[in-house]
This record gives structure tokens, C-alpha cells and sequence, in this order.
């Protein structure tokens, strides 16, 4: 069994930055992929960035690409997304998720334990 607990979600306003965190339990963390996806109020899940096992590999949704950086340190099990230039479209439930593979995909289906989310709110 792998938990997985989000935090640093907040209110910013636009321009703003935040850090996300999420804290792994498990000694194979360090074997697979880390994603963060994002659901905002009456939309679809949808993907934000992954990581590779090693982070030698990252991949971006375009909506988020330049802004946002996927990053993880092994040692402590923790994945993190640094955001900035917020947007109020970025508004949404953030959720980290551990892949069933050691490589990126940006397809839900592939994750197998996700968090339980953390609000991020973006004012204009």
C-alpha cells in the first residue's frame, strides 16, 4: 500500500506562486513515475506534469509549460510542483499520483494510488 499527502495549496493571487508537496509512504517510491494532475469545479481530471523514477524526465501539459516545475527527492519520498505566474485558470484540486511504470504518462489509468488533493485558488 502507498499513501500519498498533498499539501502547500493556498490562495494567491494572479502572478502569484506556490509550492506543492506531496509526501510518499513505501520504500518503492523511488522505483516508479510521479504525476500531478488538477480537476477544477465541473471539469474532467486533467493532467499537469509527471516525472520519471530517477526525475532524469519530465513532460507538461502546454497549459502549464514554462510556469510550472515537477521535481522529487528520493530520500525523502517527496514529489514537489513549483508554480509560477498563476493564473485564475489554474484554479482547481491539485492531486499527485504513483505511476505503474518507472517512465512518464500523461493518461490517468496508469496511476495507481492518488492523494486526497489540495485546493489551489488563483484570484484576478
Amino acid at each position: 500500500q502507498v499513501q500519498l499527502v498533498e499539501s502547500g495549496g493556498g490562495l494567491v493571487q494572479a502572478g502569484g506562486s506556490l509550492r506543492l508537496s506531496c509526501a510518499a509512504s513505501g520504500r518503492t517510491f523511488s522505483s516508479y513515475a510521479m504525476g500531478w494532475f488538477r480537476q477544477a469545479p465541473g471539469k474532467a481530471r486533467e493532467f499537469v506534469a509527471a516525472i520519471s523514477w530517477g526525475g532524469a524526465s519530465t513532460y507538461y501539459a502546454d497549459s502549464v509549460k514554462g510556469r510550472f516545475t515537477i521535481s522529487r527527492d528520493n530520500a525523502k519520498n517527496t514529489v514537489y510542483l513549483g508554480m509560477n505566474s498563476l493564473k485564475p485558470e489554474d484554479t482547481a484540486v491539485y492531486y499527485c499520483a504513483k505511476s505503474r511504470h518507472k517512465y512518464n504518462s500523461q493518461v490517468a489509468y496508469e496511476y495507481d494510488y492518488w492523494g486526497q488533493g489540495t485546493q489551489v485558488t488563483v484570484s484576478s
